[in-house]
């Protein structure tokens, strides 16, 4: 019963310092089958574990930069369309895209070979959506001619 109020004690004393090291130390209380005796353990998390962290925070920082540059450019095809700026949504929309259904395959796909498939099948979709902007920006009126002669209509 000791073990549980310090448990408790410990749980308190870690919400008036949120920001300390000890919200990587939990205690945890465990009943042996007998339940004679109660025992704790802690168990210790380490950040440095994470090796790929830098990785993850910086792919999150540029989809947030792209998704930035994308409310920019929306309004600047408006005013001022043209070669350049289709392109320069080509790759932005395609970029964005990717990297969201990414999000959504890591979510929903599971097992390695599926995973492995469906990364595939994003990659091929991807250069595909690309590739198709860019032959329609060339051959065609281009994307922010497009939007205006759809929102003409």
């Amino acid at each position: 019963m000791a073990a549980l109020v310090r448990v408790g004690a410990l749980c308190r004393a870690s919400r008036a310092f949120p920001f300390s090291k000890s919200l990587l130390i939990r205690p945890a209380a465990f009943l042996p089958q007998d339940r004679s005796s109660l025992q704790v353990f802690t168990a210790q998390v380490s950040q440095n574990r994470h090796a790929s962290s830098k990785a993850a925070s910086l792919h999150w920082t540029g989809e947030r930069l792209v998704s930035v540059i994308l409310l920019g450019l929306l309004p600047a095809a408006y005013m001022y369309p043209g070669g350049a700026m289709d392109y320069s949504l080509a790759a932005a929309l395609t970029l964005h895209g990717h990297w969201g259904f990414g999000q959504v395959l890591t979510d929903y796909v599971h097992g390695d070979t599926k995973v492995k498939l469906a990364n595939a099948g994003l990659l091929a979709l991807s250069s595909l959506t690309f590739a198709g902007l860019c032959y329609f920006n060339y051959n065609d009126v281009g994307i922010c001619k497009a939007v205006a002669m759809l929102w003409s209509l």
